[in-house]
């Protein structure tokens, strides 16, 4: 279980403060509008900003104040972060050793990660020989060789179209089940919710406002209105 309780930040006058569980294995969908928090809310969990307050916990790990690469998760944002002279595999190797010193049995690892999420023909191929959705695509790998039991996705398929980024929410979906991966995923679209996740955070003003099960987005109430209106 990932454990939030009052994570906070201070920002200018403004104090941010979340407060959640989330099981694992599930997937849970932060919605609200720009400037609400989601990011923020992020960076504190992943270690990218220091927190004023408050506690994370994933299971009996208390990671508050670890530092980053420490942390028992992995992040993906929108921009794929690969270097343009490495290939696809030494891209994904990244994820486990930055100075690409590998054993076979690292070597096996990003192999099967490629294989994942359908890259496997493309491990000698540079960036820019890549389309958007199969950058993306080496960047979720790199996550995965990783072995971290909570992933964290910030917007990373927004700017797909519409039949690449449902192709990589199914991705998201099967590495969920398969490997009881906690996710938290960052979206815009509330039918990236509906698709894949099982609960829906909505921020609000820096606060978590309601907690719900994502099929509620079928059946709005008030507040939900409010977020997908």
């Amino acid at each position: 279980m990932l454990h939030v309780s009052e994570l906070s930040h201070h920002y200018q006058a403004e104090t941010l403060s979340f407060s959640f569980q989330s099981e694992p294995g599930s997937i849970t969908a932060i919605l609200g509008p720009s400037g609400a928090g989601k990011s923020t809310l992020l960076s504190l969990l992943c270690g990218l900003l220091a927190p004023s307050g408050g506690s994370v916990a994933f299971g009996d790990q208390v990671f508050t104040h670890l530092p980053a690469h420490e942390r028992p998760l992995s992040v993906l944002f929108q921009e794929h972060n690969l270097f343009g002279h490495l290939t696809a595999f030494d891209n994904i190797a990244l994820g486990i050793s930055p100075s690409l010193k590998l054993t076979s049995d690292d070597k096996t690892s990003v192999i099967q990660a490629a294989q994942q999420v359908g890259l496997q023909s493309y491990l000698d191929r540079l960036p820019g020989q890549l389309s958007g959705g199969q950058k993306q695509r080496v960047a979720l790998a790199r996550c995965l060789v990783r072995n971290r039991p909570i992933l964290l996705l910030d917007e990373p398929f927004s700017a797909l179209d519409p039949t690449l980024r449902k192709e990589m929410l199914q991705h998201v979906k099967q590495l969920a089940q398969q490997f009881n991966t906690t996710i938290l995923m960052v979206t815009h679209h509330p039918e990236d919710a509906l698709a894949i996740a099982d609960k829906v955070l909505l921020v609000d003003a820096g606060k978590v406002v309601y907690h719900a099960c994502a099929s509620e987005l079928n059946a709005p109430n008030d507040t939900i209105k409010r977020f997908i209106s």
